[in-house]
């Protein structure tokens, strides 16, 4: 059983904002994984179509058949780096902004790879 994998490092969107579209995908075919995210109006989702569409074009590259119907096994969205600024507030006190990003991880699984 090969697993094929693709990856979005440091995408520049909290992961709490894709989670839940990567739990929705887990455990669907490709394609079903594809028509979902399509039709989500959030950036999140976009990010998440995008390297689905790479994972399985990745497929397809490494000679997999039948592209559309390997299963997503795994869908996760990992914290990734912190860019950290300060912002002035009242009484002389600073507050810190968090600009979060994330790594987004999407793996096929393809039994029939020779």
């Amino acid at each position: 059983m090969a697993v094929i994998k693709a990856s979005h490092k440091n995408a520049r969107i909290s992961a709490t904002k894709v989670r839940p579209f990567a739990d929705m995908i887990r455990g669907m075919s490709a394609v079903e994984g594809l028509n979902a995210l399509r039709y989500v109006p959030n950036r999140g989702a976009k990010m998440l179509e995008k390297v689905l569409k790479s994972v399985v074009a990745n497929a397809e590259d490494k000679g997999a058949r039948n592209v559309g119907s390997l299963k997503i096994v795994e869908a996760r969205v990992d914290g990734g780096p912190m860019i950290k600024r300060i912002q002035p507030r009242a009484r002389g006190t600073a507050f810190i902004i968090r600009r979060r990003a994330s790594h987004i991880h999407i793996a096929l699984d393809a039994p029939e790879i020779v």
